[in-house]
């Protein structure tokens, strides 16, 4: 079963990518952007049965691996 991980950064850590997204943008003639974030989707097939299943292994993979709690938050939903 397919399923994808979203990573985004918490609030108020700041985001030096996003930053530079922002200002490249600017540059381009592209004015008036507020805040940009740039986050990741991680997209994985899982041996799962069932979505809550392919959720918990979801969850799973990113507290392990794929998310640095401390700083990010993630959601996982699975791929139709």
């Amino acid at each position: 079963m397919k399923i994808r991980v979203f990573v985004s950064l918490k609030d108020g850590v700041l985001d030096p990518q996003g930053k530079a997204v922002g200002h490249a943008l600017e540059s381009l003639g592209f004015k008036g952007i507020g805040e940009v974030r740039v986050n990741r989707v991680v997209e994985l097939d899982v041996p799962a049965t069932d979505k809550a299943e392919a959720i918990q292994q979801g969850e799973a993979m990113a507290r392990a691996l794929l998310a640095n709690e401390v700083i990010e938050d993630f959601s996982v939903e699975v791929a139709a």
